[in-house]
């Protein structure tokens, strides 16, 4: 009877023990694992006859009690296999316990049953997170918060994956272009604007790899593209600038160029402005100016025409005289040619002809540019001394009706010996070296 009694009392002993084996404890005040999400039951399974186990595994998770959150979930998804927030919940056993690939098949288990269930979606990025796969973690917590909002970790957590990840990218794609791989450099910078299309320096790089690339088309839509976004950026501007230089438009040059200026002004830049200036104007000047640059002989019209425009302020100071020229009307540089005849730069023959079809000569330019010395000299007495010097010249002796002109012109720098020491008067001027002559005399006026 005695052993009855005491078998009784065993067995009632082993059941109490149970019982509190299965009895969840509460919820601690700092949970072990803060960071999982909940994986609650939704309504349509609330009625399982299991679902209760969830929440006790849940507790049993939090008070880091593995195998018993482990035994209650398995328990309920014994009972009711359809109960999947009880597979979410191995799912974050097994995460737990860092068995990694068990963690994403449970996971990935959850989301082909419930594709919004958010325990599942986060569980999932965490895993992979945990594996270094990052792009595919951010996939899942960008699902889970389009499904809650309100997930404001994983918000952040989203947040620092794309910023991780667009920073590889921008990496990837400047380490492409820095070894020359601009087709890798431009993909990649594509995929980086995708991820921050605002980002105003991305597209101010991948101008630069378009421009690299022969693509001036794309690099100047990419580098507008950077100035509307960031209108103090004054390298894209620039690079609008020299784009359009290219394009010949000098009006939309200039603009790009005063608007860099207005943001970091420099004297390049101050340069850049005048020259487009000057460009634009000249770009509406006749088209047989326009050509003057690629001729292989000037002659006296074209001469004049360049003089007139590119040292307008110098024949514009000079003294005017009166001249009669009989076969100036019609010519189209008719203005330009009156000018620097008036001007005494060019003078007319002596039968009262300019002879603006009449080819010009290294003697000719010569005698242009040492009139031109001599109008500069008035107001700058330190190019005086070119005027009476006189160098030596192979060709021409002293007594040479065209010495004292070329001694001007080789003295002043702007006119240059051949081989050293010769001038050679009758050889015909092209429109390159009359056109660098005029530009030497320009430099010779703003010095």
């Amino acid at each position: 009877m005695r052993g009855r009694r005491l078998a009784a009392a065993a067995a009632v002993t082993v059941l109490a023990a149970a019982c509190a084996i299965r009895t969840a404890p509460p919820l601690p005040t700092a949970l072990k694992y803060p960071e999982f999400i909940y994986p609650a039951v939704p309504r349509e399974l609330a009625a399982a006859r299991q679902a209760a186990r969830v929440d006790a595994g849940w507790r049993f998770l939090q008070n880091d009690d593995l195998p018993g959150a482990e035994r209650e979930f398995v328990a309920a998804l014994k009972s009711s296999p359809g109960l999947y927030p009880a597979r979410a919940g191995s799912a974050y056993v097994a995460l737990a316990r860092e068995e990694l690939t068990e963690a994403l098949a449970a996971f990935d288990a959850v989301v082909q049953v419930a594709p919004a269930y958010v325990p599942a979606l986060v569980g999932r990025g965490q895993t992979l997170l945990a594996l270094q796969r990052e792009a595919d973690a951010l996939k899942a917590f960008e699902a889970a918060v389009a499904v809650d909002p309100s997930l404001a970790d994983v918000h952040r957590r989203v947040d620092v994956l794309r910023f991780r990840g667009l920073q590889e990218v921008i990496e990837a794609a400047r380490a492409a272009a820095a070894a020359g791989r601009l087709d890798e450099a431009d993909r990649a910078y594509e995929r980086a604007l995708a991820a921050s299309p605002e980002s105003g320096f991305l597209y101010r790089e991948r101008g630069q790899v378009a421009r690299r690339r022969g693509d001036a088309n794309a690099a100047l839509t990419h580098f507008r593209r950077a100035a509307d976004l960031e209108p103090a950026d004054a390298a894209s501007l620039v690079q609008i600038g020299e784009l359009l230089e290219m394009r010949q438009d000098f009006a939309g040059a200039d603009a790009a160029y005063r608007r860099a200026a207005g943001v970091e002004p420099t004297a390049e830049l101050e340069a850049r402005i005048a020259a487009m200036a000057e460009r634009a104007r000249e770009a509406r000047l006749p088209a047989e100016f326009r050509a003057i640059e690629g001729t292989a002989q000037i002659t006296r019209g074209d001469l004049a025409a360049l003089i007139g425009v590119r040292l307008e302020g110098a024949v514009r100071d000079a003294p005017a005289r009166e001249v009669v020229m009989t076969d100036v009307g019609g010519h189209w540089a008719a203005p330009w040619i009156t000018e620097v005849a008036r001007a005494g730069v060019m003078e007319p023959f002596a039968n009262h002809t300019f002879q603006p079809r009449g080819r010009v000569t290294r003697a000719d330019l010569a005698g242009a540019v040492s009139r031109l010395v001599a109008l500069l000299a008035v107001r700058r007495p330190e190019l005086r001394p070119h005027l009476t010097a006189k160098p030596p010249i192979a060709d021409m002796p002293s007594g040479h009706l065209s010495y004292p002109a070329a001694a001007v012109a080789v003295a002043s720098g702007v006119m240059t010996l051949a081989d050293g020491d010769r001038f050679e008067t009758a050889r015909p001027v092209s429109g390159p070296e009359a056109a660098e002559v005029v530009g030497r005399v320009r430099a010779l006026a703003a010095r």
